[in-house]
Protein backbone atom coordinates (compact mmCIF):
# COMPACT_ATOMS: atom_id res chain seq x y z
CA UNK A 1 0.00 0.00 0.00
CA UNK A 2 1.67 3.63 -1.33
CA UNK A 3 1.04 6.37 0.46
CA UNK A 4 -2.01 7.32 -2.28
CA UNK A 5 -3.65 4.42 -1.07
CA UNK A 6 -3.73 6.09 2.15
CA UNK A 7 -4.74 9.16 1.15
CA UNK A 8 -7.88 7.35 -1.11
CA UNK A 9 -8.44 5.52 2.21
CA UNK A 10 -9.05 9.02 4.74
CA UNK A 11 -10.84 10.35 1.81
CA UNK A 12 -13.28 7.21 2.16
CA UNK A 13 -13.37 7.29 6.34
CA UNK A 14 -14.09 10.58 5.78
CA UNK A 15 -17.18 10.54 3.53
CA UNK A 16 -18.22 7.96 5.99
CA UNK A 17 -17.71 10.24 8.34
CA UNK A 18 -19.69 13.17 6.12
CA UNK A 19 -22.48 10.80 5.47
CA UNK A 20 -23.56 10.25 8.97
CA UNK A 21 -26.69 8.05 9.29
CA UNK A 22 -26.73 7.13 5.84
CA UNK A 23 -28.87 8.50 3.09
CA UNK A 24 -32.00 6.88 4.11
CA UNK A 25 -32.25 8.63 7.48
CA UNK A 26 -30.99 11.92 5.94
CA UNK A 27 -33.85 11.49 3.86
CA UNK A 28 -36.36 10.60 7.11
CA UNK A 29 -34.92 13.89 8.44
CA UNK A 30 -35.50 15.87 5.39
CA UNK A 31 -38.88 15.02 5.78
CA UNK A 32 -39.29 15.85 9.21
CA UNK A 33 -38.64 19.47 7.61
CA UNK A 34 -35.26 19.51 9.44
CA UNK A 35 -31.73 20.07 8.15
CA UNK A 36 -28.31 17.90 8.74
CA UNK A 37 -26.15 18.72 11.15
CA UNK A 38 -23.87 20.22 8.12
CA UNK A 39 -26.30 21.60 6.05
CA UNK A 40 -27.18 23.72 9.69
CA UNK A 41 -23.41 24.47 9.71
CA UNK A 42 -22.98 25.67 6.00
CA UNK A 43 -26.22 27.69 6.61
CA UNK A 44 -25.44 29.32 9.21
CA UNK A 45 -21.11 29.87 9.24
CA UNK A 46 -19.31 31.82 6.14
CA UNK A 47 -19.06 30.06 3.17
CA UNK A 48 -15.85 28.01 3.54
CA UNK A 49 -15.03 29.16 6.47
CA UNK A 50 -16.03 25.43 8.40
CA UNK A 51 -13.25 23.17 9.94
CA UNK A 52 -13.92 19.90 11.52
CA UNK A 53 -12.54 18.94 14.26
CA UNK A 54 -11.94 15.06 15.82
CA UNK A 55 -14.05 13.77 12.79
CA UNK A 56 -12.87 10.17 13.19
CA UNK A 57 -13.79 9.92 17.39
CA UNK A 58 -15.18 6.62 17.66
CA UNK A 59 -17.21 5.04 20.38
CA UNK A 60 -15.67 2.85 23.28
CA UNK A 61 -19.20 0.16 23.98
CA UNK A 62 -18.96 -3.32 23.48
CA UNK A 63 -22.03 -4.25 25.35
CA UNK A 64 -26.20 -4.48 23.95
CA UNK A 65 -23.95 -5.21 20.40
CA UNK A 66 -22.51 -1.67 20.01
CA UNK A 67 -19.25 -3.30 19.35
CA UNK A 68 -19.88 -4.35 15.74
CA UNK A 69 -21.92 -0.86 15.08
CA UNK A 70 -20.71 2.34 14.09
CA UNK A 71 -21.58 5.50 14.48
CA UNK A 72 -20.36 7.99 12.14
CA UNK A 73 -18.79 11.15 14.04
CA UNK A 74 -19.82 10.00 17.70
CA UNK A 75 -23.42 11.61 16.51
CA UNK A 76 -22.10 15.22 16.82
CA UNK A 77 -19.97 17.41 14.23
CA UNK A 78 -17.68 19.90 15.85
CA UNK A 79 -15.38 22.77 14.66
CA UNK A 80 -14.69 25.86 14.37
CA UNK A 81 -15.38 29.17 11.54
CA UNK A 82 -16.41 32.08 10.90
CA UNK A 83 -20.02 34.44 11.05
CA UNK A 84 -19.40 37.84 9.13
CA UNK A 85 -15.60 37.53 9.08
CA UNK A 86 -15.63 36.57 13.01
CA UNK A 87 -14.50 33.53 14.55
CA UNK A 88 -17.06 31.08 16.13
CA UNK A 89 -16.70 27.58 17.74
CA UNK A 90 -19.67 25.11 17.74
CA UNK A 91 -21.48 21.94 17.65
CA UNK A 92 -23.96 19.81 15.68
CA UNK A 93 -25.58 16.95 16.87
CA UNK A 94 -26.69 14.72 14.35
CA UNK A 95 -29.63 13.18 14.47
CA UNK A 96 -29.09 10.66 11.81
CA UNK A 97 -26.87 9.12 13.96
CA UNK A 98 -28.36 7.04 17.18
CA UNK A 99 -30.62 9.91 17.22
CA UNK A 100 -28.10 12.32 18.49
CA UNK A 101 -27.95 10.26 21.65
CA UNK A 102 -25.03 11.79 24.28
CA UNK A 103 -22.40 9.36 25.02
CA UNK A 104 -19.27 9.27 26.51
CA UNK A 105 -17.11 10.48 23.51
CA UNK A 106 -20.20 12.16 22.13
CA UNK A 107 -19.75 14.58 24.74
CA UNK A 108 -15.76 14.81 24.65
CA UNK A 109 -16.16 16.54 21.50
CA UNK A 110 -18.58 18.84 22.53
CA UNK A 111 -16.48 19.60 25.59
CA UNK A 112 -12.83 19.93 23.65
CA UNK A 113 -14.30 22.22 21.39
CA UNK A 114 -15.50 24.55 23.90
CA UNK A 115 -12.44 24.67 25.82
CA UNK A 116 -10.58 25.55 22.23
CA UNK A 117 -13.31 28.33 21.96
CA UNK A 118 -12.66 29.83 25.48
CA UNK A 119 -9.09 29.69 25.03
CA UNK A 120 -9.45 31.78 22.18
CA UNK A 121 -12.06 34.15 23.39
CA UNK A 122 -14.79 33.31 21.10
CA UNK A 123 -18.46 32.60 20.93
CA UNK A 124 -19.72 29.26 21.57
CA UNK A 125 -22.91 27.88 19.73
CA UNK A 126 -24.73 24.64 20.20
CA UNK A 127 -26.99 23.22 17.70
CA UNK A 128 -29.41 20.60 19.55
CA UNK A 129 -30.57 18.15 17.80
CA UNK A 130 -30.62 14.92 20.18
CA UNK A 131 -33.03 12.02 21.58
CA UNK A 132 -30.83 11.92 25.08
CA UNK A 133 -28.65 10.32 26.75
CA UNK A 134 -27.36 7.19 24.90
CA UNK A 135 -28.66 3.99 27.22
CA UNK A 136 -26.28 1.72 26.13
CA UNK A 137 -23.04 3.81 28.04
CA UNK A 138 -25.45 3.35 30.94
CA UNK A 139 -23.49 6.04 33.63
CA UNK A 140 -21.02 7.20 31.20
CA UNK A 141 -23.43 9.12 29.13
CA UNK A 142 -24.30 10.93 32.59
CA UNK A 143 -21.20 11.78 33.14
CA UNK A 144 -20.63 13.26 29.71
CA UNK A 145 -23.46 15.27 30.35
CA UNK A 146 -21.87 16.68 33.48
CA UNK A 147 -18.83 17.27 31.26
CA UNK A 148 -20.86 19.81 29.48
CA UNK A 149 -22.80 21.42 32.39
CA UNK A 150 -19.65 21.92 34.07
CA UNK A 151 -18.16 23.96 31.18
CA UNK A 152 -21.32 25.84 30.17
CA UNK A 153 -21.12 26.92 34.27
CA UNK A 154 -17.82 28.08 34.30
CA UNK A 155 -17.51 29.72 30.95
CA UNK A 156 -20.76 31.83 31.81
CA UNK A 157 -19.72 35.19 31.45
CA UNK A 158 -16.56 34.89 29.65
CA UNK A 159 -17.53 33.58 25.77
CA UNK A 160 -21.05 34.30 24.72
CA UNK A 161 -23.04 30.51 24.33
CA UNK A 162 -26.02 30.31 22.73
CA UNK A 163 -28.22 27.32 22.12
CA UNK A 164 -30.29 26.78 18.87
CA UNK A 165 -33.20 23.97 19.78
CA UNK A 166 -33.41 22.07 16.27
CA UNK A 167 -35.21 18.85 17.35
CA UNK A 168 -35.99 16.88 20.87
CA UNK A 169 -33.96 17.96 23.77
CA UNK A 170 -35.09 15.86 26.68
CA UNK A 171 -34.19 15.13 30.36
CA UNK A 172 -30.58 15.99 31.52
CA UNK A 173 -29.94 17.75 27.96
CA UNK A 174 -31.93 20.31 28.53
CA UNK A 175 -29.97 21.68 31.27
CA UNK A 176 -27.18 22.56 28.85
CA UNK A 177 -28.95 24.93 27.24
CA UNK A 178 -30.93 26.30 30.07
CA UNK A 179 -27.28 27.56 31.83
CA UNK A 180 -26.19 29.37 28.20
CA UNK A 181 -27.11 32.69 27.31
CA UNK A 182 -29.51 32.72 24.74
CA UNK A 183 -31.72 29.78 23.62
CA UNK A 184 -33.72 29.75 19.95
CA UNK A 185 -36.27 27.63 19.61
CA UNK A 186 -38.21 26.56 15.97
CA UNK A 187 -41.94 25.97 16.05
CA UNK A 188 -43.23 22.89 16.05
CA UNK A 189 -40.03 20.71 15.23
CA UNK A 190 -38.37 21.65 18.66
CA UNK A 191 -38.91 20.64 22.13
CA UNK A 192 -37.51 20.73 25.55
CA UNK A 193 -39.11 19.00 28.63
CA UNK A 194 -37.58 17.00 31.47
CA UNK A 195 -40.15 14.53 31.22
CA UNK A 196 -41.56 13.70 28.37
CA UNK A 197 -45.49 13.20 27.63
CA UNK A 198 -45.72 9.48 28.26
CA UNK A 199 -43.73 9.87 31.59
CA UNK A 200 -45.99 12.21 33.03
CA UNK A 201 -49.13 10.02 31.77
CA UNK A 202 -48.21 7.21 33.74
CA UNK A 203 -47.15 9.02 36.64
CA UNK A 204 -49.79 12.08 36.92
CA UNK A 205 -52.19 10.71 34.49
CA UNK A 206 -52.32 13.57 32.65
CA UNK A 207 -52.22 13.82 28.90
CA UNK A 208 -50.29 16.21 26.33
CA UNK A 209 -48.39 16.58 23.24
CA UNK A 210 -44.62 17.12 23.21
CA UNK A 211 -45.73 20.14 21.03
CA UNK A 212 -47.92 21.62 24.14
CA UNK A 213 -45.57 20.31 27.22
CA UNK A 214 -42.15 22.09 26.23
CA UNK A 215 -42.52 23.12 22.61
CA UNK A 216 -41.37 26.48 20.92
CA UNK A 217 -44.46 28.62 22.02
CA UNK A 218 -44.58 27.18 25.56
CA UNK A 219 -41.00 28.35 26.54
CA UNK A 220 -41.44 31.55 25.04
CA UNK A 221 -44.42 32.67 26.56
CA UNK A 222 -45.09 30.26 29.48
CA UNK A 223 -42.07 29.30 30.99
CA UNK A 224 -39.70 32.01 29.84
CA UNK A 225 -36.94 29.38 29.22
CA UNK A 226 -36.50 30.37 25.56
CA UNK A 227 -35.42 33.95 24.19
CA UNK A 228 -36.37 33.86 20.51
CA UNK A 229 -38.64 31.70 18.32
CA UNK A 230 -38.80 31.15 14.81
CA UNK A 231 -40.99 29.66 11.96
CA UNK A 232 -38.12 27.95 10.16
CA UNK A 233 -34.71 26.85 10.95
CA UNK A 234 -33.14 29.35 8.63
CA UNK A 235 -35.13 32.04 10.37
CA UNK A 236 -33.63 30.57 13.81
CA UNK A 237 -29.97 30.35 12.32
CA UNK A 238 -30.40 33.81 10.69
CA UNK A 239 -31.28 35.14 14.71
CA UNK A 240 -28.22 33.68 15.70
CA UNK A 241 -26.36 35.65 12.79
CA UNK A 242 -28.00 38.86 14.12
CA UNK A 243 -27.35 38.76 17.60
CA UNK A 244 -24.22 38.02 17.03
CA UNK A 245 -23.77 41.51 15.44
CA UNK A 246 -24.07 43.03 18.93
CA UNK A 247 -21.68 40.91 21.16
CA UNK A 248 -18.27 40.85 22.09
CA UNK A 249 -15.68 37.86 21.63
CA UNK A 250 -15.05 37.43 25.09
CA UNK A 251 -15.48 39.29 28.27
CA UNK A 252 -12.11 41.46 27.72
CA UNK A 253 -13.07 43.03 24.50
CA UNK A 254 -15.61 45.76 23.56
CA UNK A 255 -18.78 44.90 21.65
CA UNK A 256 -18.27 45.63 18.22
CA UNK A 257 -19.30 48.72 16.32
CA UNK A 258 -20.82 49.23 13.08
CA UNK A 259 -20.68 52.34 10.81
CA UNK A 260 -22.95 54.63 11.77
CA UNK A 261 -25.49 56.45 9.08
CA UNK A 262 -26.10 60.30 10.14
CA UNK A 263 -29.57 60.67 11.90
CA UNK A 264 -31.36 63.61 13.19
CA UNK A 265 -30.60 62.95 16.73
CA UNK A 266 -33.50 65.74 17.80
CA UNK A 267 -36.75 63.59 17.89
CA UNK A 268 -39.89 66.01 17.69
CA UNK A 269 -42.17 62.91 17.57
CA UNK A 270 -41.19 61.62 21.33
CA UNK A 271 -43.67 64.45 22.86
CA UNK A 272 -46.31 62.26 21.63
CA UNK A 273 -45.29 58.85 22.00
CA UNK A 274 -46.30 59.57 26.37
CA UNK A 275 -49.57 60.25 27.27
CA UNK A 276 -49.53 62.79 29.81
CA UNK A 277 -52.61 60.89 31.61
CA UNK A 278 -50.20 58.94 33.89
CA UNK A 279 -53.22 56.01 33.54
CA UNK A 280 -53.33 55.72 30.06
CA UNK A 281 -51.14 52.61 28.36
CA UNK A 282 -48.93 53.11 25.30
CA UNK A 283 -46.31 50.86 23.62
CA UNK A 284 -42.86 51.69 25.19
CA UNK A 285 -41.33 50.17 21.76
CA UNK A 286 -42.45 53.15 20.02
CA UNK A 287 -40.53 55.54 22.43
CA UNK A 288 -37.35 52.88 21.38
CA UNK A 289 -37.96 53.17 18.12
CA UNK A 290 -37.74 57.32 18.39
CA UNK A 291 -34.28 56.99 20.29
CA UNK A 292 -32.07 54.49 19.15
CA UNK A 293 -30.30 54.25 15.82
CA UNK A 294 -32.75 53.54 12.72
CA UNK A 295 -33.91 49.89 12.86
CA UNK A 296 -31.53 48.46 15.11
CA UNK A 297 -33.72 47.35 18.24
CA UNK A 298 -33.39 43.15 18.16
CA UNK A 299 -36.13 42.21 21.24
CA UNK A 300 -35.20 39.33 23.62
CA UNK A 301 -37.91 37.33 25.44
CA UNK A 302 -40.95 39.69 23.32
CA UNK A 303 -43.77 37.21 24.64
CA UNK A 304 -42.30 36.68 28.03
CA UNK A 305 -42.78 38.93 30.88
CA UNK A 306 -44.67 41.41 28.62
CA UNK A 307 -44.42 44.07 31.41
CA UNK A 308 -40.99 44.27 30.59
CA UNK A 309 -39.00 45.33 27.53
CA UNK A 310 -35.53 43.91 27.06
CA UNK A 311 -33.22 43.84 23.77
CA UNK A 312 -30.08 44.70 22.34
CA UNK A 313 -29.69 48.46 20.43
CA UNK A 314 -27.43 50.40 18.94
CA UNK A 315 -26.83 54.41 19.29
CA UNK A 316 -24.39 55.83 16.55
CA UNK A 317 -23.68 52.47 16.20
CA UNK A 318 -22.22 51.38 19.37
CA UNK A 319 -24.37 48.68 21.33
CA UNK A 320 -26.73 49.44 23.89
CA UNK A 321 -28.64 47.23 26.43
CA UNK A 322 -32.28 48.24 27.17
CA UNK A 323 -34.16 47.65 29.97
CA UNK A 324 -37.83 49.13 29.61
CA UNK A 325 -41.20 49.12 31.22
CA UNK A 326 -44.28 48.35 28.99
CA UNK A 327 -46.80 50.15 29.93
CA UNK A 328 -49.37 48.00 27.82
CA UNK A 329 -49.63 45.42 29.95
CA UNK A 330 -49.89 45.43 33.80
CA UNK A 331 -49.54 48.94 33.77
CA UNK A 332 -45.65 48.39 33.50
CA UNK A 333 -45.65 47.15 37.18
CA UNK A 334 -42.75 45.18 38.19
CA UNK A 335 -44.22 41.07 38.86
CA UNK A 336 -41.82 37.64 39.55
CA UNK A 337 -41.64 36.75 35.86
CA UNK A 338 -40.58 40.36 34.80
CA UNK A 339 -38.41 40.52 37.43
CA UNK A 340 -36.25 37.31 36.35
CA UNK A 341 -36.01 38.58 32.55
CA UNK A 342 -35.11 41.84 33.70
CA UNK A 343 -32.04 40.71 36.20
CA UNK A 344 -30.80 38.36 33.76
CA UNK A 345 -30.14 40.33 30.74
CA UNK A 346 -29.01 43.48 32.69
CA UNK A 347 -26.25 40.25 34.09
CA UNK A 348 -25.46 39.62 30.80
CA UNK A 349 -24.80 43.04 29.54
CA UNK A 350 -22.53 44.01 32.70
CA UNK A 351 -20.71 40.57 31.66
CA UNK A 352 -20.05 41.84 28.25
CA UNK A 353 -19.23 45.83 28.70
CA UNK A 354 -22.88 46.50 27.35
CA UNK A 355 -24.04 49.85 28.79
CA UNK A 356 -27.40 49.35 30.23
CA UNK A 357 -30.11 51.91 29.40
CA UNK A 358 -33.75 51.88 31.35
CA UNK A 359 -36.90 53.74 30.22
CA UNK A 360 -39.29 53.68 33.54
CA UNK A 361 -42.61 53.99 33.56
CA UNK A 362 -44.07 51.86 36.78
CA UNK A 363 -46.74 51.72 39.19
CA UNK A 364 -44.92 49.92 41.25
CA UNK A 365 -44.53 45.41 42.07
CA UNK A 366 -47.51 43.98 40.91
CA UNK A 367 -49.61 42.91 44.20
CA UNK A 368 -51.28 40.02 44.64
CA UNK A 369 -51.54 37.23 47.00
CA UNK A 370 -50.04 34.62 44.07
CA UNK A 371 -47.54 37.14 43.62
CA UNK A 372 -46.34 37.01 47.24
CA UNK A 373 -46.76 33.56 47.64
CA UNK A 374 -45.12 32.98 44.62
CA UNK A 375 -41.83 34.88 46.33
CA UNK A 376 -41.85 38.24 44.59
CA UNK A 377 -39.84 39.42 47.20
CA UNK A 378 -36.56 37.18 46.71
CA UNK A 379 -37.82 37.70 42.84
CA UNK A 380 -37.92 41.27 42.80
CA UNK A 381 -34.75 41.36 44.75
CA UNK A 382 -33.44 39.98 41.81
CA UNK A 383 -33.66 43.35 40.06
CA UNK A 384 -31.86 45.33 42.72
CA UNK A 385 -29.21 42.83 43.12
CA UNK A 386 -28.26 43.16 39.23
CA UNK A 387 -28.22 46.65 38.81
CA UNK A 388 -26.18 47.24 41.65
CA UNK A 389 -23.61 44.49 41.07
CA UNK A 390 -23.28 46.06 37.48
CA UNK A 391 -20.20 48.15 37.25
CA UNK A 392 -20.74 49.02 32.97
CA UNK A 393 -22.39 52.59 31.98
CA UNK A 394 -26.10 52.66 33.60
CA UNK A 395 -28.44 55.35 32.60
CA UNK A 396 -32.17 55.99 33.13
CA UNK A 397 -34.76 57.64 31.89
CA UNK A 398 -37.94 58.42 33.71
CA UNK A 399 -40.68 59.13 31.45
CA UNK A 400 -43.86 59.17 33.38
CA UNK A 401 -44.38 57.35 36.60
CA UNK A 402 -41.51 56.27 39.32
CA UNK A 403 -43.20 54.92 42.50
CA UNK A 404 -42.17 53.47 45.42
CA UNK A 405 -39.58 50.47 45.92
CA UNK A 406 -39.95 49.53 42.18
CA UNK A 407 -38.63 52.91 41.48
CA UNK A 408 -35.48 51.91 43.70
CA UNK A 409 -34.85 49.14 42.11
CA UNK A 410 -35.17 50.33 38.32
CA UNK A 411 -31.72 51.84 38.00
CA UNK A 412 -32.20 54.81 40.74
CA UNK A 413 -28.78 57.00 41.60
CA UNK A 414 -28.78 55.16 45.36
CA UNK A 415 -28.33 51.84 44.03
CA UNK A 416 -25.56 52.98 41.26
CA UNK A 417 -27.13 54.81 38.40
CA UNK A 418 -24.52 57.05 36.71
CA UNK A 419 -26.47 59.13 35.43
CA UNK A 420 -30.65 59.64 35.67
CA UNK A 421 -32.95 62.06 33.69
CA UNK A 422 -36.53 62.46 33.53
CA UNK A 423 -39.62 63.99 31.63
CA UNK A 424 -41.05 67.10 32.75
CA UNK A 425 -44.48 65.68 32.99
CA UNK A 426 -42.48 62.35 35.38
CA UNK A 427 -43.91 61.95 38.85
CA UNK A 428 -41.54 59.96 41.14
CA UNK A 429 -42.92 59.53 44.89
CA UNK A 430 -42.98 56.44 47.58
CA UNK A 431 -46.23 56.35 45.83
CA UNK A 432 -49.28 57.39 43.18
CA UNK A 433 -50.76 60.75 43.99
CA UNK A 434 -54.52 59.37 44.36
CA UNK A 435 -53.41 56.92 46.92
CA UNK A 436 -50.83 58.56 49.22
CA UNK A 437 -53.53 61.73 48.96
CA UNK A 438 -56.35 59.03 50.22
CA UNK A 439 -54.35 57.87 53.12
CA UNK A 440 -52.09 61.75 54.32
CA UNK A 441 -55.56 63.39 54.04
CA UNK A 442 -58.05 60.28 54.45
CA UNK A 443 -59.39 62.71 57.56
CA UNK A 444 -59.61 65.76 55.79
CA UNK A 445 -61.60 64.10 53.34
CA UNK A 446 -64.01 62.09 54.98
CA UNK A 447 -64.86 65.64 57.16
CA UNK A 448 -65.44 67.86 54.45
CA UNK A 449 -68.22 68.77 52.58
CA UNK A 450 -67.80 67.72 49.57
CA UNK A 451 -65.28 64.69 49.97
CA UNK A 452 -64.53 64.12 46.75
CA UNK A 453 -63.75 67.98 45.76
CA UNK A 454 -61.60 68.02 48.43
CA UNK A 455 -60.17 64.63 47.14
CA UNK A 456 -59.30 65.77 44.05
CA UNK A 457 -57.70 69.09 45.82
CA UNK A 458 -55.45 66.82 48.11
CA UNK A 459 -53.99 64.95 44.87
CA UNK A 460 -53.20 68.17 43.02
CA UNK A 461 -51.34 69.24 46.00
CA UNK A 462 -49.45 66.19 46.72
CA UNK A 463 -48.62 66.22 43.11
CA UNK A 464 -47.59 69.52 43.07
CA UNK A 465 -45.60 69.29 46.51
CA UNK A 466 -44.12 65.84 46.39
CA UNK A 467 -44.67 63.80 42.82
CA UNK A 468 -43.24 66.35 40.45
CA UNK A 469 -39.68 65.65 39.15
CA UNK A 470 -38.23 69.03 40.45
CA UNK A 471 -38.74 67.76 43.84
CA UNK A 472 -36.38 64.51 43.31
CA UNK A 473 -33.73 66.82 41.18
CA UNK A 474 -33.04 69.18 44.21
CA UNK A 475 -32.41 66.28 46.67
CA UNK A 476 -30.00 65.36 43.40
CA UNK A 477 -31.60 62.08 42.90
CA UNK A 478 -32.32 63.14 39.42
CA UNK A 479 -29.38 64.44 37.20
CA UNK A 480 -31.32 66.97 34.99
CA UNK A 481 -35.13 67.13 33.74
CA UNK A 482 -34.93 67.05 29.86
CA UNK A 483 -36.91 67.87 27.03
CA UNK A 484 -38.47 64.41 25.28
CA UNK A 485 -37.27 65.28 22.43
CA UNK A 486 -33.70 65.59 23.19
CA UNK A 487 -34.08 62.28 24.85
CA UNK A 488 -31.79 60.58 22.42
CA UNK A 489 -29.28 63.84 22.44
CA UNK A 490 -29.01 63.19 26.39
CA UNK A 491 -28.14 59.41 26.24
CA UNK A 492 -25.71 59.75 23.62
CA UNK A 493 -23.80 62.99 25.32
CA UNK A 494 -23.78 60.31 28.63
CA UNK A 495 -22.73 57.16 26.99
CA UNK A 496 -19.63 59.43 25.65
CA UNK A 497 -18.47 60.79 29.24
CA UNK A 498 -18.98 57.28 30.80
CA UNK A 499 -17.06 55.31 27.75
CA UNK A 500 -13.62 55.14 30.02
CA UNK A 501 -15.86 54.50 32.91
CA UNK A 502 -14.10 51.95 35.82
CA UNK A 503 -15.72 51.00 38.95
CA UNK A 504 -14.26 48.45 41.14
CA UNK A 505 -16.15 46.51 43.63
CA UNK A 506 -14.89 44.57 46.99
CA UNK A 507 -12.59 41.72 46.34
CA UNK A 508 -14.95 38.54 46.62
CA UNK A 509 -14.93 35.04 45.48
CA UNK A 510 -18.44 35.78 44.01
CA UNK A 511 -21.84 37.60 45.58
CA UNK A 512 -25.26 35.70 46.57
CA UNK A 513 -27.62 36.84 44.15
CA UNK A 514 -31.27 36.02 45.89
CA UNK A 515 -32.24 33.02 43.36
Amino acid sequence: MDIFDRINELYDKRRKVEMGGGDERIDKQHERGKMTARERIAYLLDEGSFVELNPFIEHRVNDFGMAEKDAPGEGVVTGYGEIDGRAIYLFAQDFTVYGGALGEMHAKKIASVMDLAVKNGTPFIGLNDSGGARIQEGVSSLDGYGQVFYRNAIYSGVIPQISVILGPCAGGAVYSPAITDFVIMVENTSQMFITGPKVIETVTGESISAEDLGGAAIHNQVSGNAHLKAETEEEALDQVRRLLHFLPANNEERPPAVPFQEEEDYRADLTDVVPFDTIRPYDVRHIIEQVVDDGSFLEIQPQFAKNIVVGFARLHGETVGLVCNQPKHLAGSLDIDASDKAARFIRFCDSFHIPLITFEDVTGFFPGVKQEHGGIIRHGAKILYAYSEATVPKITVITRKAYGGAYVALNSKSIGADLVFAWPNAEIAVMGPDGAANIIFAREIAESEDPEQTRREKIATYREKFANPYVAAGLGMIDDIIDPRETRIALLKGLKMLKNKKEERPAKKHGNIPL
